[in-house]
């Protein structure tokens, strides 16, 4: 009959590819016990939405089942997402395990629906998942996720809004419609400060700070005051736009936080007639960059009228279409994301 150092050993042999170590010195095998020939164990991962879960626990029936003596192997799959380091900033939320800032050099590429397919599709995988919508000069979060009503207060807190099983909280919920918004420093810095520390988010494993476009003071202050593990940036394919999400990347050093890697939105058009794919605005810019600057290319989304129905429908095509290319590239962004939050959590 096997022994428990054998299971181990076996296990051993299942290398996790993005932190390079083996899952059982990574202690991602638990309450592994022995009874007359049956072998039950569980794995647990750093994130819901690990991208190669299905294959980890395949490696481990069998490796474990080919013991002699083994008869039945059980297999348990579980997550516990690792909370972020990050560099010391005015605000933390010990509840919140990441936070991650969403930016884009300029508006315009689809920041805020990024935003929003990424948060939905990581609470598709089981994670606990909040969107917070800093977009104070055009907040569209509302819009794209479908929510007319204004969140309540209780105990002089803000109850956040579920919708598609992500807990939302918008600058939008708080501006008369058809109101300019002239905010300046002290008022949008203690807005943001409000959001973090007056709603009850609960306890979270991903908080999608949805962050306004460009590269100026207002972003600076916001990341000044956010405890992030990291930042997104997206941008299109066209040189213009990865000119100015340059500025971005630079504006992230400066706060020391990590770039968490690239998406490129509206990467081709594919003819839903003749299937000709073209590249409407440029081929393979974000993917350069990507590799200039370091950091992985979470995903390409293609562009496609959908989205866009989708996001004025209130209904990210995540959620509404989750059949689509488009939704089933948001979904591969968003398992590389969690991915990449894993290994730079790691490392800190």
């Amino acid at each position: 009959m096997a022994t428990e150092a054998e299971v181990l050993k076996a296990l051993s042999a299942i290398q996790d590819p993005d932190l390079g170590k083996d899952i059982v010195s990574l202690g991602f095998v638990k309450n592994l016990a022995i009874v007359d020939g049956s072998v039950s164990f569980s794995i647990e991962l750093t994130t819901p939405a690990c991208p190669v879960r299905d294959r980890f626990q395949a490696e481990a029936e069998r490796v474990v089942g080919a013991l002699p003596g083994v008869k039945t192997v059980n297999v348990t799959m579980s997550s516990s997402v690792a909370h972020g380091h990050g560099a010391a900033r005015k605000v933390s939320l010990p509840c919140v395990r990441h936070i991650v800032i969403v930016a884009s050099g300029k508006g315009g590429v689809g920041k805020s629906t990024a935003s929003a397919n990424l948060a939905v599709a990581l609470a598709g995988t089981g994670a606990r998942v909040g969107l917070m919508d800093l977009d104070v000069y055009g907040p569209s979060i509302p819009a794209l996720m479908g929510i007319k009503e204004t969140p309540q207060v209780k105990d002089e807190r803000i109850i956040p809004i579920v919708a598609h099983g992500v807990k939302v909280v918008s600058m939008g919920f708080f501006i008369p419609p058809g109101e300019a918004v002239i905010w300046r420093g002290p008022l949008l810095h203690s807005a943001v400060e409000q959001f973090l520390t007056q709603v009850e988010w609960g306890e979270l494993d991903y908080l999608i700070a949805d962050f306004p476009p460009g590269t100026g003071d207002v972003q600076l202050s916001m990341g000044q005051l956010i405890t992030a593990t990291g930042a997104v940036l997206v941008t299109t394919p066209q040189d213009l736009a990865l000119e100015v999400a340059r500025r971005a990347v630079t504006m992230f050093e400066r706060l020391n936080t990590p770039l968490l890697g690239v998406i490129e939105n509206m990467s081709w058009y594919e003819c839903p007639a003749c299937g000709h794919r073209e590249a409407v605005f440029g081929a393979g810019g974000a993917r350069e960059a990507a590799a200039r600057w370091k950091v992985p290319l979470l995903g390409e989304i293609p562009l496609a009228a959908a989205v866009r129905l989708s996001g004025d429908a209130g209904t990210p095509i995540v959620a509404g279409d989750p059949k689509s290319p488009q939704a089933k590239a948001y979904v591969d962004a968003a398992r590389s994301l969690a991915a990449r939050i894993s290994v730079v959590t790691a490392k800190s």
